[in-house]
């Protein structure tokens, strides 16, 4: 995979903006580093208390509810993250930590007795929607259902977005199930917990749960199969690895800065606004480039060039400020242990077929990752 694809190079440079239009809506973009982090951090202008806005393109016609806690500004949004922090947490104890360990070591068997393997949908989609399980304590079963939903759960391949309400109707059902059988899971937790003094309605139990399945699916799984085809295409990488473990940690951080598979965030301006030099008028968008903040030269020596012991890595890939990622610590675990088994137990890997993923705007072309990536792994 091409690992230089930064579009925003030039205008980066130039302006530190880029006007682009998104399904009929021109959006400015925050392309620098430090901007895009002032902007994360400064809601009273660039502010998330929009339905349905945060993601770009616009979610209306996929989803009836606001997400929560990304679509809202503090003191709510601090509130709100409160409530369910605890089990985004759980990805930091020892105990999920084996679960997430056994999880890869009985994959990567699967795959090192197999002639060939697709990464993208037969291991990235399963390690993902299990590894969810245990971090909603939910039953290993379920993610058969997900898996079922493909990479994303609002778009088809090819970025349309898909017809009717699937996950809703999954998440009615399971709080259904909550309210009549509690358990341990997060479906019940958020049947139970309150908000400023009440329980919370069922709109925003929805919106949570939309949020936990939509939030960081695609993303784990891009940036799993993106690190495992770096890995092919450098052999040298995972000697290198090998040779010290302890450069796993700034290593997992390098890919997720390299391969971030969400090109910007939107944010609304509430007032007119001078955004460096470009005036976004009350109620329009501008957006926050992670993307290309994360190529910065300015916070990034040779930022093009994969450096696995790059040091410091401020990278923006689980955002900045006051909305940064609840999975940001599962997301960790998964990449971190996936790097670990792979240096106990991986030989090579060689690549069989890819099929890049590229995002289509009108101002840029962006490399995402892969739509397929089919490899061989020989064994230690």
């Amino acid at each position: 995979m091409n690992t230089k694809s930064d579009p925003f190079q030039e205008a980066r440079a130039a302006t530190g903006v880029l006007q682009c239009p998104f399904h009929g809506e021109t959006i400015t973009m925050i392309l620098r580093h430090e901007d895009v982090r002032k902007a994360a951090k400064d809601w009273q202008t660039f502010s998330s208390d929009v339905p349905f806005r945060v993601p770009i393109p616009s979610e209306e016609d996929v989803r009836s509810m606001r997400q929560l806690p990304i679509e809202t500004n503090p003191p709510e949004h601090t509130d709100y993250r409160d409530i369910v922090e605890p089990f985004f947490q759980r990805a930091k104890e020892p105990e999920m930590m084996t679960k997430v360990e056994a999880l890869l070591n009985r994959k990567l068997t699967e795959v090192l007795e197999r002639d060939s393997i697709e990464i993208v949908n037969e291991f990235a989609l399963p390690v993902q929607s299990i590894a969810l399980t245990y971090l909603l304590n939910t039953s290993e079963s379920e993610a058969d259902i997900w898996i079922g939903w493909g990479i994303h759960v609002f778009k088809v391949t090819g970025g349309e977005f898909k017809k009717g309400t699937v996950l809703e109707d999954y998440l009615q059902r399971k709080f259904d199930e909550a309210e009549a059988n509690p358990g341990e899971d997060l479906f019940s937790a958020l049947t139970k917990a309150a908000f400023r003094g009440r329980k919370l309605t069922r709109e925003e139990c929805m919106g949570f749960a939309n949020l936990a399945f939509a939030g960081g699916r695609d993303t784990i799984i891009h940036t799993i199969s993106c690190a495992l085809g770096y890995l092919a295409q450098h052999p040298q990488a995972l000697e290198f690895l090998r040779a010290d473990p302890k450069r796993i940690t700034l290593a997992s951080e390098e890919f997720f800065r390299v391969f971030m598979p969400l090109t910007h965030i939107g944010r609304v301006c509430p007032v007119e606004t001078d955004v460096h030099g470009v005036k976004v008028s009350a109620g329009e968008r501008v957006s926050l480039a992670w993307a290309s903040a994360n190529f910065d030269e300015q916070a990034f020596p040779q930022p093009h060039e994969v450096r696995l012991d790059r040091k410091p890595n401020p990278h923006l890939s689980f955002g900045f400020g006051t909305h940064l990622c609840l999975g940001a610590p599962h997301a960790r675990l998964i990449l971190r242990t996936l790097l670990k088994l792979c240096c106990e137990r991986v030989k090579s890997i060689t690549i069989l077929k890819a099929e890049e993923r590229v995002e289509h705007e009108a101002n840029f072309d962006r490399t995402l990752g892969y739509e397929s990536l089919v490899v061989k792994m020989q064994a230690l």
